[in-house]
């Protein structure tokens, strides 16, 4: 975890990265979008040495809300409450179009909370804004492997409706970082966490090719989202610490203030425990 003194004074008044971070947040064709995320870790991990990369991230740098609204993103999907999105069986070709349609929609809307984590919140340490650039990057590449397989089927992203769960507990959490880890990397991407593997045990039961390859592709999300719930653990922890907040106690306040959803089992205990969970809060969880 970092020390509390871990954030500096910024080396440079120019948001740098931080900015481009928001120019990407802005991009509403998702091809584009993901360039513009993938050009930034490559231009941040190309950097010689820890100078220039503060230099670039200027951290103590708060930037002004653009007059758009956020995120950009194309005219489709259609976007309709949760209840309204349809529900197929995916031992149907448009079944599993659908599903592959719905994580990929998740995909596109973990990018742009990676980069609005990056833009929005001025003042923590360089890590802070390393990590979520990181993350970004890989959520563009589990976008892009999940669009592929859609377009390989002959369907696009964009086909099917979506909701928008994600970015509005993004939008609840604007103003105040700790509860934005806590109630979206570690509460709603954690759910990913325990689905993922019922998801891949219905796919290898359809067993077609297609059904195999969508596996193989929720593996390699699996793995990065763990450590995707383990930097917001970890964030929300060091925050919780600076201000002397009980991070269980707190977490249930925050739950209750911002209407987080309540979690069900089953849990994937393993992930949970690689991602950062300690036993006190899995038993939270387990309503023990």
């Amino acid at each position: 975890m970092p020390s509390r003194d871990a954030a500096a004074a910024p080396l440079s008044p120019s948001p740098g990265l931080r900015k481009g971070a928001l120019a990407a947040l802005c991009q509403s064709d998702p091809q584009a979008k993901v360039e513009a995320t993938h050009a930034l870790w490559s231009a941040l991990t190309a950097l010689a040495d820890e100078a220039a990369r503060k230099h670039a991230l200027s951290p103590g740098t708060a930037m002004a809300s653009p007059s758009q609204a956020l995120p950009g993103r194309p005219q489709r999907p259609p976007l309709v409450p949760p209840t309204e999105v349809p529900h197929r069986s995916p031992f149907t070709d448009e079944g599993l179009a659908a599903l592959l349609h719905a994580v990929c929609h998740i995909e596109f809307n973990a990018i742009n909370l990676a980069l609005d984590a990056v833009w929005r919140f001025a003042g923590m340490p360089l890590d802070f804004y390393r990590d979520w650039l990181r993350v970004a990057d890989e959520e563009a590449t589990h976008f892009t492997l999940l669009r592929t397989h859609l377009l390989s089927l002959g369907h696009d992203y964009g086909d099917c409706p979506a909701h928008d769960g994600l970015w509005e507990m993004c939008v609840k959490t604007q103003d105040d970082i700790t509860a934005r880890m806590a109630l979206v990397p570690r509460t709603l991407e954690a759910r990913g966490l325990d689905a993922t593997p019922l998801i891949q045990a219905r796919l290898r039961k359809v067993g077609t090719p297609a059904a195999l390859r969508a596996v193989e592709i929720l593996e390699v999300i699996l793995r990065d989202e763990i450590g995707h719930v383990a930097i917001g653990n970890r964030w929300y922890g060091w925050l919780c610490e600076r201000q002397q907040l009980d991070p269980i106690a707190h977490y249930r306040q925050l739950a209750r203030t911002h209407s987080a959803p309540r979690l069900k089992p089953p849990f994937n205990e393993a992930a949970r425990r690689a991602a950062g969970f300690s036993q006190q809060e899995l038993d939270y969880l387990l309503g023990a």
